[in-house]
């Protein structure tokens, strides 16, 4: 029996994805924010520049994460966007 896909939303666009196409944003439970892996609070955005942009602009991620995001981990985004030809590989 095949096992079922892990399903997300994402917080910008709002769809329901597979987990291994998106981006995984967390509220790590010693404190900060990281990417991809860790304990806490998570949100999932797609990886593309429209639902990177709304979530910029509407503070998505800040509302979905319950803390403030670093302007650091938006710019990282963006380059991970910029730098990878196929950016859900990266999504984890």
């Amino acid at each position: 029996m095949k096992p079922k896909p892990v399903l997300r939303r994402c917080v910008s666009c709002r769809e329901l994805l597979n987990r291994q196409q998106l981006w995984r944003i967390i509220r790590l439970a010693e404190g900060g924010i990281g990417l991809d892996q860790g304990m806490g609070r998570s949100a999932y955005l797609c990886p593309n520049q429209v639902c990177l942009e709304e979530a910029k602009r509407r503070k998505r991620l800040q509302r979905a994460l319950r803390c403030q995001v670093a302007e650091t981990i938006v710019e990282t985004l963006e380059q991970r966007l910029n730098t990878s030809a196929d950016p859900a590989s990266e999504a984890r």
